[in-house]
């Protein structure tokens, strides 16, 4: 087994007035060269957006993108004429493929919000591009893995498809719970995203919006220390 360990406050940081982002990997003006990805995890943004703010109109390409409020509702444009917002419990998957284009945008007057933006490589290369949007119930999260995102060829339940044998998942973990996670694939890794709450893994303590990357393993056990939501990237590592 194989673990590496991202704590809160190693992250980069920008702060740009009308959006405060901090940088799990090298980003924009970050760069770390220990820090550019975790297997085929190339992104993990956690942006809060400052009302009436947003993002222009900007390109991509060749990237599976995974958005997810946390607060708040973030409203998003794009080229293949997709127009609506995404709120708390819901989460959008963008394979860009071949290129497209799309703004995101805080609609309130006087709410931030703050969402995490996932950028996770694809195992084949220009794909046409698809979007697709779905609300999860948070309820079937509750002490218990739910599977947000799944390899489009092998989808499972409400799961949403993205092009890579890469599982998103999220649990609300009550103190005193634990969960053992198996991988998909043995060349396969987890990145284990505190959102808030105290978990231990392999000994390890993380506490609110600390990280740790496990691979090389045939199980990860995650034990509740509190109560603790979490969000899990299950990747290729090669």
């Amino acid at each position: 087994m194989k673990t590496i360990i991202h704590k809160a406050d190693t992250r980069g940081y920008a702060n740009h007035g009308w959006l405060k982002s901090h940088h799990t990997f090298s980003f924009a003006s970050y760069q770390d060269a220990e820090r550019m990805n975790f297997g085929a995890l190339r992104v993990l943004n956690d942006d809060v957006v400052q009302p009436k703010m947003g993002f222009g109109t900007h390109p991509h390409q060749n990237m599976e993108i995974i958005s997810i409020p946390l607060k708040g509702a973030l409203s998003h444009k794009d080229s293949m004429e997709n127009k609506q917002a995404i709120e708390v419990d819901e989460v959008q998957v963008m394979s860009a493929g071949t290129g497209l284009t799309h703004s995101e945008f805080n609609d309130s007057k006087t709410d931030s919000v703050n969402f995490l933006q996932l950028w996770i490589i694809p195992e084949t290369m220009n794909v046409t591009p698809n979007y697709e949007q779905r609300k999860f119930n948070d309820l079937a999260q509750k002490n218990t893995l739910q599977t947000l995102v799944a390899p489009k060829d092998k989808l499972e339940g409400e799961a949403l498809p993205i092009s890579q044998q890469a599982y998103i998942y999220r649990s609300d973990l009550d103190s005193g719970h634990e969960i053992t996670l198996h991988p998909k694939n043995e060349n396969n890794g987890f990145y284990i995203f505190l959102v808030e709450g105290e978990i231990e893994v392999e000994d390890l303590t993380l506490k609110n919006r600390d990280a740790i990357g496990v691979y090389e393993t045939d199980n990860v056990l995650i034990k509740s220390k509190g109560d603790s939501k979490i969000l899990i990237i299950e990747v290729p590592m090669n």
